[in-house]
This record gives structure tokens, sequence and C-alpha cells, in this order.
């Protein structure tokens, strides 16, 4: 009985010094029943020269069919790769994606299809920063995007894509420059967003944030984003999606939508906006859906709420008449009903003269502004207008009410 424990102390002993090798060596590690596999065991150079695109997904399909509790570490270095799948399924219970160093993606854009980085099908995924950046190097490629003048554009690569994940989360990350969105959510569910920080010019064409489509149980929360298009794009087919502690600017805002363009879009419903700060943008929260709408769909049951808007363009704007090009057909009003929408205290400085922007096709219905004050940043005071909707205000107002 008395050599047991002996036993375990040299047993104990001998996992510790196995680990501490395995880790000085760059091979696998594992501390009790967690491993750790670090990507430059699998030939990734991380010297921002040599093409770590191959290393790395082996890296990953190693530490993906692993059981248990699982870390793949991307350790500190510069890791040049084009496009670049972190598919699943995965055999582990919950599995960790450790950025230390920096992503630095291609600038070739013919090898690229629809995005850069891609994680997909996969349970109980983290991808998480310790200082971790994801460089799109987006500067070269944004004199091809034709997007914001063309219908039939080609569409850029998107710098992270998130595809038909559950239980997901993403933190402690930065994500500068994309050569088109910075990251993009679909079909997930149950997927938290925290602490990121995502950077790009002003000037910087289709940018946006974080677009999320068909997704459900989305959180996003204390994050920064300065781009040159939305900070946040919840697009076609979401539901239940919380969003707050977020600073955008420079931008375009936050958008619902735009919807109402495609045949087969679904609804979005149940978001919830708090806490917000907007700095210099173009808008502050915008609902904007295209006419001419092919498919019937609802946006209701939203809550904007806590917002501070700072020289903000349109501060509070719904816009059923949306159409960023130069000719745009007026055949049809829009496909989509909004509904059970609330402004809810919403401060702060408008740089136009109009803060409140109520342009609906069908009648909005159960829209409800309280405890708003925008005033001009310029002279005079600031105004409201409104268009086919049917809104209730309740406690201050400033700018009056619609008539």
């Amino acid at each position: 009985m008395e050599g047991r424990p002996r036993l375990l102390v040299v047993v104990v002993a001998l996992c510790v010094t196995s680990s501490i090798v395995a880790a000085a060596e760059n091979v696998t590690s594992y501390h009790g029943e967690a491993a750790t596999y670090n990507a430059k065991s699998y030939g990734a150079k991380g010297d921002g020269a040599n093409d770590d695109t191959k290393a790395l997904m082996a890296a990953w399909k190693v530490a993906c069919a692993a059981a248990g509790t699982v870390t793949l570490m991307i350790p500190p270095g510069t890791y040049y790769i084009g496009p670049t799948q972190f598919h699943g399924p995965c055999k582990a219970s919950a599995l960790t994606f450790l950025l230390q160093g920096t992503l630095k993606a291609a600038t070739d854009l013919k090898r690229f299809g629809n995005d850069w980085i891609e994680f997909g099908w996969v349970k109980g995924l983290t991808v998480a920063g310790q200082n971790g950046i994801v460089d799109g190097q987006g500067a070269a490629s944004w004199p091809f995007n034709k997007c914001p003048i063309r219908k039939d554009c080609k569409v850029l690569p998107t710098s992270v894509l998130f595809v038909n994940n559950q239980n997901t989360v993403v933190r402690d990350l930065s994500s500068v420059n994309s050569k088109f969105f910075h990251i993009a959510l679909l079909q997930n569910n149950n997927i938290k967003m925290l602490n990121l920080r995502i950077n790009a010019p002003e000037n910087s064409p289709n940018t946006d944030g974080i677009h999320i489509e068909r997704s459900s149980g989305v959180v996003i929360a204390d994050t920064r984003i300065s781009t040159g298009d939305d900070c946040i794009s919840i697009g076609q087919g979401n539901d239940n999606i919380d969003i707050a502690r977020v600073h955008c600017g420079p931008g375009h805002g936050m958008s619902v939508g735009s919807l109402g363009r495609y045949v087969g879009e679904g609804d979005v419903t149940r978001i919830h906006v708090k806490d917000m700060t907007f700095e210099g943008t173009m808008n502050g929260v915008r609902i904007k859906t295209w006419e001419n709408s092919p498919t019937k769909s609802l946006a209701a049951h939203m809550v904007f709420e806590n917002l501070v808007m700072k020289d903000v363009q349109n501060p509070i704007i719904i816009d059923q008449k949306y159409c960023p090009y130069y000719n745009c057909e007026h055949k049809y009003v829009s496909g989509v009903t909004i509904q059970d929408v609330t402004f809810k205290n919403i401060k702060g400085t408008s740089s136009l003269p109009v803060a409140v922007l109520l342009r609906c096709g069908v009648p909005c219905q159960g829209v409800v502004l309280q405890d708003v004050d925008l005033k001009y940043k310029g002279q005079g005071g600031t105004s409201s207008k409104c268009e086919n909707a049917k809104a209730k205000y309740v406690g201050y107002q400033y700018p009056k009410p619609c008539e």
C-alpha cells in the first residue's frame, strides 16, 4: 500500500517532464487529457516568406482527428497563406485554434474563391488570439472591387468565414485590411464574438466588419470596428442576434440588411442592439431593404437601445428604397414587411439636419421611438422625415416627431 503513492509521484513526474521536453521540441504536448499541437511541428515556418498553407492545414487535420480537449497553437511569427480550410467534423470535444502570431494573406486574387480562411462544420470550436492578427492585405485588391458601382461585380474574398458551426467562441483577435468582409457568419448556431479589433481605412470598399446570414444565437460584444463599410451587417435569415458594447467608426454604421434583393430570402427576427457608440459614421442604426423584391419576407422584433451618436450623418434610418447604384428601378415597393421595431434612449449629434428618417414602402408597423435626443452639429436644429411610417412616440423627442 505504501508503494502506490510513490508510483503515482514517479508517473506524474515523468508526465510533467515529458510535456516540458515535448513543448521545447515543438512536438505535441499533453497536459492531463488536454493535447496541444504546435503548427511548427508540421512544417510551418512563420517567417512571412514561405507559404505555410499546407503546413497549417496538415496541423489542423491532426488536431481535428484527436479526441478530448485539443489546442492547435500557431506560435508567434508571420504565416503567409493562401486559401485555407479548417473543416470538420472533428473528434475533439473541445477544439481551440490559438493564434499567437499573424496570418498574412496572399495578394494574388487568382488563388482565391469567395473566402480566404474558412472554419466549417465544427462543434465546440474556440478561435482565440494572444496578440493574434489576421491580415488580409486588402490594399492591393481594393482597386479591383467594382461592387460599389456595379450589380454584376466579382466579389472579392472574405478574410474569415465561419460556416455551419455550432457552439463557437471567437475572442481576442485583430483583423486588419480585409479584401472584402473581415468576418462572415453563415449558417452558424450559437456563436459568440468577443473582444475583437477590426480595422480598415475609411475609403476601403465593402470591408464590413462582421456580416451575418442564416444564423441564430449570435452574440457580439466588447468590440471595436473601424472600416470602410458597415461595422456590422445583419443579412437575411437571421434570428436571435444580440449586440452589446461595440464601438463603431469610421464606417457606414450598423445595418439590418440589405434585405429583399434575392429570391428565397429568410425572415430576420429578434435583433437586440444596446450600448453601442457610433463615431463619425455615415449611419447609426439602419434597416435597409430593396424595392422590387422577388420574394416577400419579414423584418421584425428589433430593439435598438442606449446608443450614443457622435457626429453621425443619419443616426436613425429605415430605408425601404435602398439602392446604391445610379440607375435604380422603382416599379414596386419592397417585399420586406417591417414591424415591431423600437429605438430607445438614443442620444448625441447628427452631422446632417435630418436625424431621423423613416422611409417605408408598405407601411412599417409598430415602430416606436422613445427618449430620442439628437442635436444638429451645424447651425439650426435637427428634423424628422417620414414616409408610410406608423410610428409611436414616447418620452422626450428631439427632433420633433413627424406630423
